[in-house]
């Protein structure tokens, strides 16, 4: 049987001392981007637009987003499943909120992040570092 793997897209917002702002889930140990799961039909871009709105209450528009990579890593929260992310980066335009299924935020910098998704440690911590 093949493993799961989900095509996600996020979004990284650093703020003036470099950290990111990291979302965690309900019932879940790690930190990650905001974002999610696209929908059938949906490109990777307007999925992270909904996914940021749904889960921090923050509006973005398509013009907001600069594209940072796509990388697959092994899934945080779900054993033995891999993600696609296409990873954003975006300024916030607004104070945060966690919301739906969002237990905790958390700016966590790039350099020195404990718990946080695989995906951000291998991947998207070492482009920003490198920056």
């Amino acid at each position: 049987m093949l493993s799961p793997h989900f095509v996600v897209a996020a979004v990284c917002f650093l703020d003036a001392e470099s950290r990111v702002l990291t979302v965690r889930k309900r019932d879940t140990h790690a930190f990650m981007l905001p974002g999610g799961k696209l929908e059938p039909g949906e490109n990777p871009a307007a999925a992270a637009l909904r996914e940021v709105d749904e889960e921090i209450g923050v509006a973005l528009r398509p013009a907001d987003l600069t594209s940072l990579g796509v990388w697959t890593a092994p899934a945080a929260n779900e054993p033995g499943a891999s993600v696609t992310a296409t990873v954003y980066t975006a300024t916030l335009p607004a104070p945060p909120v966690a919301a739906r299924e969002i237990a905790e935020l958390r700016w966590l910098h790039p350099a020195g992040a404990a718990a946080v998704a695989p995906l951000l440690r291998d991947h998207v911590f070492p482009a920003l570092l490198s920056a």
